[in-house]
């Protein structure tokens, strides 16, 4: 079985959010690590908050991968289950096991009109945490993108600030589309059917474009102007 149909990823407001499939433990524990094996630069460093449904584990089982993860330098800090044991050994072990979700607000904005296959939504403002903006063209913020926003563009997405939350480019499958940010360390970002996670950066920040390249998603430098 792919293990990309038991595993989905999304961002949240504290890191990522994991939920897994319908299967046995050993199989989504593995079918888990060798998704992270796959993608292990933008996994390292990040903080994962596991749903595991009604998966019976105990402190043995939960104490097992949270070691696992922390040696690829992932931080387990949650279970969410609706199992009574396994929501008891994850407090054992000092995990949370509920998630505090704001609840997403629609940003007013208003496209540019008549531009065809170039229509472009601009935006003015930094999008706070819970604020989702989506268009079926460009998006163009001045701002910042903090995390818990997100922003789901048809097309590309440029940010003239920092882009911290989570962003879906191309969301109707348009792999030519492209993410451009001054300070680009996203919770999570998406082209097309690619998924990535930000590594987290040390240094000064510099622009970059992220770019489907060989049916992979690529890094490089942007000069805009």
């Amino acid at each position: 079985m792919d293990e990309t149909s038991l595993v989905q990823i999304k961002g949240i407001r504290e890191g990522l959010l994991v939920s897994l499939g319908d299967a046995a433990w050993p199989v989504l524990q593995e079918a888990l690590l060798l998704y992270i094996e796959q993608q292990a630069l933008f996994f390292k460093g990040a903080r994962l908050a596991l749903e595991v449904g009604n998966q019976i584990l105990k402190v043995a089982d939960l104490s097992a991968l949270r070691d696992v993860l922390s040696e690829r330098g992932i931080i387990l800090w949650a279970v969410i289950s609706d199992s009574p044991t396994t929501e008891s050994a994850s407090q054992l072990l000092g995990l949370a096991t509920r998630l505090h979700k704001a609840r997403p607000s629609q940003e007013a904005v208003q496209p540019v009109k008549g531009l065809d296959d170039e229509a472009a939504l601009w935006v003015h403002k930094t999008l706070r945490s819970g604020v989702r903006v989506e268009y079926a063209g460009h998006v163009v913020i001045v701002g910042d993108v903090n995390p818990g926003a997100e922003v789901i563009a048809g097309g590309s997405v440029l940010v003239w600030g920092r882009l911290r939350g989570v962003v879906h480019a191309g969301a109707e499958g348009n792999q030519s589309a492209v993410v451009c940010a001054l300070d680009l360390s996203p919770t999570q970002l998406r082209i097309a059917g690619k998924i990535a996670v930000s590594p987290r950066r040390e240094g000064k920040p510099q622009p970059e474009m992220i770019k489907l390249k060989d049916g992979r998603l690529q890094a490089e430098s942007w000069h805009p102007g």
